[in-house]
């Protein structure tokens, strides 16, 4: 199994665990951010989203997103996914390609070396191979 193909699959897995509930982050034209509680689902080789007008607007003029799973006690990891959309805007429907996922919390690196300054575990990055296609 290639790299790409096994950070999806471990993407996958923790949304899966994690369940549908989430924040989609978007920026508008002139750089405002826009942020909005949306149940997204995992679908083939991405997430799904249902949005509204807002979101789809803005994810059109600009398909740099992010998606983040808050957590869910003190102690837990956020997930938070970068990605590139597409817009279903006949279905309010936002597919999102990952190009980055980590589980990130407060607190020192477990790595040193680490390029994050928090306790972050990349899932899916750039240099584990995301897709090209």
């Amino acid at each position: 199994m290639n790299e790409v193909v096994e950070g999806l699959a471990r993407l996958e897995a923790v949304v899966r665990e994690r369940g549908a509930a989430a924040y989609v982050m978007t920026a508008s034209t002139d750089g405002r951010p826009h942020v909005t509680y949306a149940l997204v689902h995992w679908v083939g080789e991405g997430l799904v989203a249902e949005i509204g007008s807002r979101t789809a607007l803005n994810a059109a003029a600009n398909p740099s997103v992010t998606v983040l799973f808050p957590v869910r006690s003190p102690d837990d990891y956020s997930l938070i996914v970068d990605g590139s959309a597409a817009v279903e805007v006949d279905r309010h429907r936002l597919v999102l390609t990952p190009t980055r996922a980590v589980l990130h919390r407060p607190g020192a690196p477990a790595d040193p070396a680490s390029s994050c300054t928090a306790d972050c575990v990349p899932l899916f990055t750039p240099a584990l191979g995301a897709r090209t296609s």
